[in-house]
């Protein structure tokens, strides 16, 4: 099964502030490994066209447009003959793209919603890049969330097929790299409003009751008058080809979750992924769910308070840490690579496929039941 597969997202171009583009190179780049055609769509926008970190793909296409008018008018039949359209979830004029393409294209449909927790916390009071009326009219639901909130998806908002995609780590950038550990801890992430009070626990405050260590936070888009740590290094921006060795740089790393994901859970963050897969032992905050992805103790340390990490630093031997991070990345490894997230994706479409022709089956049947009926 090779397939033509069109997506529609927010950025492939530029990682600045931006976390879906690792997950969309990574799944591109294993669905292609794999036969599949894929073209990109991404609207051009000045913020990344001045942060882009991303060279012309030669395994896959990368089309720019300008304008709503460009979907159809330039990629009209390339989405209408695709064998899967896929739009993600923060795509300028959403809306507009997801009725038109729903309306014209003759292969399966998907959204994917890579920021499922966000998007259902507002989906009933309205979001700019899709509806609740429009979920129905989507073949796959593709949820960055697990556990039970893809049955929740087709049971509160009809769609047909909801399933959970989850990101991973491309493994050619992300894997253990020999480096002398310059931090005791550390965090990768672009700057959130409802994260900011958990890195201040969990980072911040264990920096400031270790003053003889060093901390860092590299991320964009935190605000300038924030004050930070005098013993806390600030990175603003880091390529992915740089993330492994940063991690690698670290005694551990902090994971910390975006106030939504907490509370619907089930929703691990591409940076769990990509730290895991770089070998850096990793310190989360708990969310419900988190144990389906890495197991506490063993795969992934769980603190709660500052004087849990606190405690982490302070207490676990080395020989213990790279343990963690070893068991960590084995279960990348077994479960959470982009091979893994492709061929999830083929199972998907496949049975939605399937879902279809039952459908026109049935149609077919009852159309010629009616006809005979009234003969």
């Amino acid at each position: 099964m090779k397939l033509n597969i069109v997506i529609i997202g927010l950025s492939v171009t530029s990682s600045w502030g931006n976390g879906h583009a690792t997950t969309y190179r990574a799944l591109i780049q294993a669905l292609a490994q794999r036969g599949h055609q894929v073209t990109f769509l991404e609207r051009a926008a000045s913020w990344y066209e001045g942060h882009r970190d991303l060279d012309e793909p030669d395994a896959w296409s990368l089309k720019l447009y300008t304008s709503l008018q460009d979907i159809p008018r330039r990629f009209g039949k390339l989405i209408t003959t695709a064998d899967l359209v896929i739009i993600g979830s923060y795509v300028p004029d959403g809306i507009a793209i997801i009725d038109w393409v729903t309306s014209h294209a003759q292969g399966i449909t998907a959204f994917y919603d890579i920021d499922t927790p966000v998007t259902l916390a507002s989906l009933d009071d309205g979001l700019e890049y899709i509806s609740a009326s429009l979920v129905p009219r989507f073949d796959i639901y593709l949820s960055f969330s697990g556990g039970p909130v893809p049955a929740m998806i087709e049971d509160r908002y009809g769609s047909p097929m909801a399933r959970p995609l989850y990101c991973s780590a491309d493994l050619s950038l992300y894997r253990p790299q020999p480096a002398e550990a310059r931090w005791s801890l550390g965090y990768l992430g672009t700057y959130s409003e409802d994260r900011q009070p958990q890195l201040e626990e969990l980072l911040l405050a264990p920096a400031e009751q270790r003053p003889q260590e060093r901390y860092v936070v590299a991320g964009s888009k935190y605000p300038p008058n924030l004050e930070w740590p005098a013993n806390l290094d600030r990175i603003e921006h880091l390529a992915p080809d740089r993330h492994a060795a940063f991690y690698a740089s670290q005694r551990f790393t902090l994971n910390v979750t975006r106030a939504d994901m907490r509370t619907l859970g089930f929703s691990p963050s591409v940076r769990l992924f990509e730290a895991a897969a770089s070998g850096a032992p990793i310190i989360s905050d708990h969310w419900p769910g988190i144990e389906t992805i890495f197991a506490p103790s063993s795969e992934i340390l769980i603190a709660r308070s500052t004087r849990e990490v606190v405690e982490i630093l302070s207490g676990m031997s080395d020989d213990r840490r790279r343990e963690i991070a070893a068991q960590a990345r084995r279960r990348v490894l077994r479960d959470h690579t982009p091979e893994h997230r492709a061929r999830q994706l083929e199972t998907y479409y496949s049975e939605a496929l399937n879902s279809r022709k039952r459908d026109t089956a049935r149609r077919r049947i009852t159309s010629r039941n009616i006809q005979a009926a009234e003969i």
